[in-house]
């Protein structure tokens, strides 16, 4: 028996199911331990996305999913660090997700981009929001920042017009 568990190619055999199961483990434990924020993230980015493409009524209705988002997190699931962060900023996240989801008007859009992209960025260096590093970029022609999720600039303010203008200010990294 024992000559026949020293076997190398049993023994790779069994080495490599052990190792298979130790991934997949790993794998199913960093699905599971998602940040619940990373919801309102995912909403955010989306509002984003569809301003970089000057899609207003994209941008409106993303805006739209993001506001029922941060209405209806489950404040019970988020980690107690976290929910007092998210308690801070929630209604300004609110706010600033109402007027884009109700508006058309791709620059007053933008305007509370700017807001609704300050608090995200204040919850996304106190609070966890994804497994990822998020990068705030800077837009040096309107003075602000919006958050992105890689490392190439999509610049929200200025859509079509100027895509790549800015620069990333600062990594954040996860927590």
């Amino acid at each position: 028996v024992i000559l026949y568990i020293f076997n190398p190619r049993i023994m790779n055999k069994y080495l490599f199911l052990v190792a298979l199961f130790g991934m997949t483990y790993m794998y199913v434990q960093a699905q599971t331990q998602q940040p619940q924020l990373n919801s309102v993230l995912g909403g955010y980015l989306n509002v984003k996305d569809a301003l970089v493409k000057s899609d207003s009524k994209g941008a409106a209705a993303a805006s739209a999913v993001l506001l029922q988002t941060i209405t209806n997190i489950d404040m019970k699931a988020i980690p107690a660090k976290d929910h007092m962060e998210f308690m801070k900023l929630q209604d300004k996240l609110e706010y600033d997700a109402r007027h884009i989801s109700e508006s058309t008007d791709i620059n007053h859009q933008r305007e509370h981009f700017t807001n609704l992209s300050a608090n995200m960025i204040t919850l996304a260096k106190h609070a966890s929001l994804s497994l990822n590093a998020l990068y705030e970029d800077y837009c040096p022609m309107k003075k602000t920042y919006w958050l992105s999720g890689d490392t190439a600039i999509q610049n929200p303010y200025y859509g079509k017009t100027m895509p790549h203008c800015g620069k990333i200010a600062n990594t954040l990294n996860p927590k």
